[in-house]
């Protein structure tokens, strides 16, 4: 008989942990984890397919171990005056956040955030033997500087999350808050902007507070905007120490060549690939007019999903949409649910069938 997971000389402190995963299924709409369900367009594809097919004559070699490349493209791409040993990149924006992780936590030390959050934020802490402190948001998960500092000088850790704009919340995270609490905190504070590019244009990045201030972190994502979800890429920008001290972690050579030359090579095509943007704001935005106007409460979403209240019976409510071929996210929330917005056509056929499930309370 095969053994059970419980029969392993497992972590004690992995003992009773659950993977992290969403629901798969091969339905026509799905939208429960915030894709960007645009394709990459046409000119675009040919671009990266060409620098990759370019990678693979040299593929019997190991890649640029510094990625000197992408890490300038980043670094022209997120401006402010950044240089390339100001930005670190990894295998989506989880293995970055991990990086972080393995250098400032690890067995005997602390990190924090503000539930609810990310959910990955506890299972990447536990998973380099830290202990994870979850703090308290406010009403409709709005976190204001004192309640932030004050939590965080109680607590004390070695790092913080601060996720702006929330998941999967979508509730943005004004630039006080970050503030007061790297002003009140002693260890890491990383700022996971990985929905940055869908708030309003006018609004500042944590990337400008980066001067001056040797323990910030943020945190981006090409998963998102960049519709770059399969090709896993994620980066953050920080002090150049900061990104000295990842490289004490990071496995050799972690970035293959191919990836290092499809995500350059799409980053030569930003304002191609952030064209789809403000359509996917629209649908946002649409969604949850709509959801209002059927009885539901939204929250203020400044990223590319919203998250709604009102739901009765959430897990009848999922059942009824996946049933007419529509998957959306149950993120555990008393009566709520989380939806990706997507092109017009899919937001279209989320509304219509909520709209034949029956309205909010």
């Amino acid at each position: 008989m095969s053994p059970r997971l419980e029969d392993l000389p497992l972590r004690e402190d992995l003992r009773g942990m659950t993977p992290y995963g969403a629901p798969q299924a091969a339905l026509p709409v799905a939208l429960n984890v915030n894709e960007n369900t645009h394709p990459v367009p046409g000119e675009v594809a040919d671009d990266i397919l060409d620098s990759v097919a370019r990678a693979l004559r040299d593929v019997n070699r190991y890649p640029d171990r510094e990625f000197t490349a992408l890490r300038e493209g980043f670094a022209d791409y997120l401006g402010h005056g950044l240089e390339r040993d100001q930005i670190w990149a990894g295998n989506g924006s989880n293995e970055v956040l991990q990086h972080v992780l393995q250098a400032f936590a690890g067995p005997g030390r602390t990190a924090m955030g503000f539930s609810p959050t990310y959910s990955m934020y506890p299972l990447l802490t536990r998973g380099v033997g830290a202990t994870w402190l979850a703090g308290d948001r406010g009403h409709d998960y709005v976190l204001t500087a004192d309640s932030a500092a004050a939590q965080v000088a109680d607590a004390d850790p070695d790092v913080v999350f601060l996720c702006a704009p929330n998941n999967p919340t979508g509730t943005p995270l004004p630039i006080e808050v970050i503030e007061a609490v790297y002003a009140a905190s002693r260890g890491i504070v990383v700022v996971d902007e990985a929905y940055a590019e869908f708030a309003p244009r006018d609004e500042r990045s944590a990337l400008t507070l980066l001067p001056g201030r040797e323990r910030l972190v943020v945190s981006r994502t090409m998963s998102k905007a960049f519709a770059f979800a399969g090709a896993r890429v994620g980066y953050l920008a920080a002090d150049p120490a900061v990104v000295d001290a990842l490289r004490l972690v990071r496995l050799p050579y972690h970035l293959s060549a191919l990836t290092q030359a499809a995500a350059t090579a799409a980053l030569r095509h930003a304002s191609t690939m952030l064209a789809m943007v403000d359509d996917i704001v629209a649908q946002r935005d649409r969604i949850s007019a709509t959801l209002s106007a059927l009885g539901f409460q939204p929250f203020e979403s400044w990223t590319n999903f919203v998250l709604f209240s009102g739901v009765d019976d959430p897990a009848a409510t999922w059942r009824g949409l996946y049933d007419r071929g529509v998957l959306i996210r149950d993120v555990g929330i008393p009566h709520s649910l989380r939806v990706t917005a997507g092109t017009e056509e899919e937001t279209t056929a989320f509304l219509d069938a909520l709209a034949s499930i029956g309205s909010g309370s």
